[in-house]
């Protein structure tokens, strides 16, 4: 949608457009400064029919004629002052900013206090909320269109916002902030294969660990027979590409005396996932480059909580990055893989690939790191998309006091998660015949729970651990609200209000 979003330092002096906020049922009156000269213009439009008289993300315009009023304003809708939240902001301000950045709106001054306040919204939240609306919209898939289409030169509009308080401001310039995170992850995902290769993804990392002071190491050929990260070498050993596990490391300035542990993130990051020999069918590859959203979402968490999060806690990243591919060298249905924690594998499917890669890191961190907690992220089953849809991601997490941190961090940043039970019968489900377990039970009863009760094996007892299964939400079919059709960079902003309160 833009080009650029920024904030203005200070008031612009004549904004292209003035926006208005206001309540359904509100008296736009209420929330106009005192002796406007064009509040009769502005009150005109509110009471039209098609405005509703303020309903969430409806826009009603008026052209003012009065000396020294900007050429257009616009009343916004909030919705009822009972309904407004962080996610219902979002919303209307996604309706706000694609319609400014259909009239290539230079500017807008943003008039939305009053109403945010008469709702109790705090400023800083209400402007947050506008930061990731008008943020998100600035990011665009046209990375690879080339010279065979128009559209990637299509002039996009750069827009400069000021708001009317100092409190929605630094909301603004947050919301932008992590925006710009999101945006990066979301770049990453639609980044095709033949370019975000395991080696890829490292260069990367490494790249943002230069930049932002994180340390950072890889472990890649011989580093994973040492190591026994047997879950990449099998996974990844039929691809040209080789896998490669990174760890980026954060190290706050101060560590609080409460916090001694390191929170630990891991993220799946299957560059590519063809089935391996059982081998998708029909289309069922395409839109695999995005099988990698899970290490995609912490690195981009990694980038919000070294530049604005900055916790006082150790963070601890791991991304699990591997193709799998089909070749004379690739792992079979049939074969037993041992990991470094003596858990035997029986594979049965070799398209349950993702599962293989997060014992790895689940497994060494529990042994190395002694975490205070792990969140892992993965695109992980079908199964949560049937259970789920796109409306929110599968979490399974049997740490009371871990999983209300994250639903509290779902509930803020508005990416939301819904709790899927654990049960012994579902870990029984994954026991094999001649290993300790299957990476997938044919049956495909509770097929979400099978994966969650797999990992559960690689997690040391004791250690308070969350899967996240991200298949549903991690791409936006279409366009519309806060997102263009494509990846929608689920989980950075979730990941970054959790280490906020570290």
């Amino acid at each position: 949608m833009f080009k650029g979003v920024t904030l203005s330092s200070s008031p612009v002096s004549s904004p292209a457009v003035v926006v208005f906020g206001v309540l359904q049922g509100q008296d736009i009156a209420e929330v106009l400064p005192r002796k406007l000269a064009y509040a009769a213009d502005v009150i005109a439009a509110s009471k039209r029919s098609e405005f509703a008289a303020g309903e969430s993300g409806k826009i009603a315009e008026a052209f003012p004629t009065a000396e020294g009023s900007p050429e257009r304003v616009i009343v916004l809708g909030l919705g009822k002052k009972e309904k407004v939240n962080g996610e219902s902001l979002r919303s209307a301000f996604a309706a706000l900013a694609r319609r400014l950045a259909a009239i290539k709106a230079s500017s807008a001054a943003l008039h939305v206090s009053a109403a945010l306040d008469a709702a109790g919204i705090k400023g800083d939240a209400g402007g947050r909320a506008a930061g990731e609306a008008f943020g998100l919209l600035s990011w665009n898939n046209l990375t690879f269109k080339g010279k065979g289409t128009d559209e990637s030169r299509k002039e996009r509009p750069s827009i400069v916002l000021d708001a009317d308080k100092k409190a929605l401001g630094k909301g603004i310039e947050f919301g932008l902030r992590l925006a710009e995170s999101t945006n990066m992850c979301r770049s990453l995902s639609e980044t095709p294969p033949n370019i975000a290769t395991p080696k890829y993804i490292a260069d990367l990392a490494k790249k943002l660990a230069k930049d932002h002071g994180l340390d950072f190491m890889v472990f890649e050929g011989k580093d994973l027979e040492k190591e026994k990260l047997t879950g990449h070498l099998n996974v990844g050993k039929a691809s040209e590409n080789k896998p490669c596990m990174i760890r980026l490391v954060y190290n706050p300035e101060k560590v609080s005396k409460k916090k001694s542990k390191p929170a630990v993130l891991v993220g799946k990051t299957m560059t590519y996932d063809t089935g391996g020999l059982s081998l998708k069918v029909n289309n069922g590859m395409v839109g695999m480059k995005r099988d990698k959203d899970g290490g995609c979402a912490v690195l981009g968490a990694m980038h919000a909580i070294a530049t604005i999060i900055k916790p006082d806690r150790q963070v601890i990243a791991y991304l699990c990055a591997a193709e799998n591919s089909l070749s004379d060298e690739a792992y079979r249905p049939d074969d037993v893989i041992t990991y470094r924690n003596g858990v035997t594998v029986e594979v049965t499917n070799t398209d349950a690939e993702g599962r293989l890669v997060l014992a790895d890191a689940l497994a060494y961190t529990c042994e190395k790191d002694d975490p205070a907690y792990i969140v892992d992220l993965a695109t992980l089953t079908g199964g949560v998309i049937v259970a789920l849809g796109s409306t929110f991601a599968g979490l399974f997490c049997e740490d009371d006091a871990l999983r209300a941190r994250v639903e509290a961090a779902a509930s803020t940043s508005g990416e939301r998660v819904w709790r899927l039970p654990m049960h012994r019968e579902y870990t029984d489900m994954m026991k094999s015949p001649i290993a300790d377990i299957l990476n997938s039970n044919p049956n495909r009863k509770a097929h979400a729970g099978q994966g969650a009760a797999f990992l559960a094996s690689f997690v040391k007892e004791g250690t308070p651990w969350c899967h996240l299964d991200i298949a549903g939400v991690h791409v936006s079919e279409s366009d519309g609200g806060m997102y263009a059709k494509g990846s929608t960079g689920w989980g950075v902003r979730l990941l970054a209000d959790l280490l906020a309160d570290a």
